[in-house]
């Protein structure tokens, strides 16, 4: 009788086409951890940039012909001082979450001396219907801090209510449109720590974080890849063992008897 092979063969266009799908895959993850190495290279790179800004000697704010181009590369977190006056009665508040707990930043409209109109935050107040917020000061000032982008419309799931003056974000440009003040800076500035100043609004609570899980990311997708690589090498390898081990001819009618077998007749 006949016998069926004893390893049937795979079928070479579903074997193709799993080892496609593995080279996919591989090029794939590959590419993701790469790009992610880049990342870890442009996230070392902006933790310098932003800590010798923060560390260098104040500068002049730009001024308000050169705001159009202010962005994050070229101004974020730098140090800068701004002259003018503070106009009264037009504070913002907005709702923030420090290391001291829950609260407002408080954010006054500064004339600067050139005519335009910056928001600076003076800092944090806590939310205690007993802290008392000192006015901004009256008469001309100087003040330093941080330059910081705009924050337009609120924070996650909680917009900005410019109609009941109610602020989730630093948005400077409807802060100062709801109090009637044009042609207001696209950014601010968080004022710095005064230590003669009154206790609240507190400045110099500007957090520079950054998150960098980069380095994490491209191990785990190298990992993926090379357990991709691996699954290559198992399917040829198979294969190729399979070859190995299946007989040339596995098909035969009845029992063969062994070729080496010279006994001759067996006697009665």
């Amino acid at each position: 009788m006949n016998v069926e092979p004893i390893h049937p063969p795979r079928s070479r266009f579903a074997r193709n086409a799993f080892l496609a799908l593995l080279a996919l895959l591989f090029a794939g993850f590959a590419a993701l951890g790469s790009w992610q190495v880049q990342r870890l290279q442009w996230k070392h790179a902006l933790v310098a940039r932003v800590d010798s800004r923060i560390h260098a000697a104040a500068v002049a704010a730009p001024p308000r012909a050169e705001w159009a181009g202010v962005d994050a590369a070229s101004a974020e977190y730098r140090r800068v001082f701004v002259e003018g006056s503070y106009l009264p009665g037009l504070d913002a508040r907005v709702d923030a979450l420090t290391d001291l707990g829950a609260g407002d930043w408080v954010l006054s409209p500064l004339r600067t001396d050139a005519g335009g109109i910056v928001l600076v935050n003076r800092g944090f107040v806590p939310r205690d219907a007993t802290a008392h917020v000192a006015p901004a000061p009256a008469g001309r000032v100087r003040v330093e801090g941080l330059l910081r982008l705009d924050e337009p419309g609120g924070r996650f799931l909680r917009a900005n209510v410019p109609a009941q003056d109610r602020w989730f974000s630093r948005d400077t440009g409807a802060i100062a449109a709801a109090r009637g003040l044009d042609g207001a800076a696209p950014w601010f500035i968080d004022a710095a720590f005064d230590s003669a100043a009154p206790q609240w609004p507190r400045g110099g609570m500007t957090v520079v974080r950054f998150r960098d899980h980069h380095l994490q990311y491209a191990l785990t997708w190298f990992a993926l890849a090379l357990m991709v690589a691996f699954a290559a090498w198992r399917v040829l390898s198979g294969e190729r063992r399979v070859r190995r081990e299946t007989p040339a001819d596995a098909t035969t009618d009845g029992a063969d008897p062994s070729p080496n077998d010279d006994r001759g007749p067996h006697r009665r």
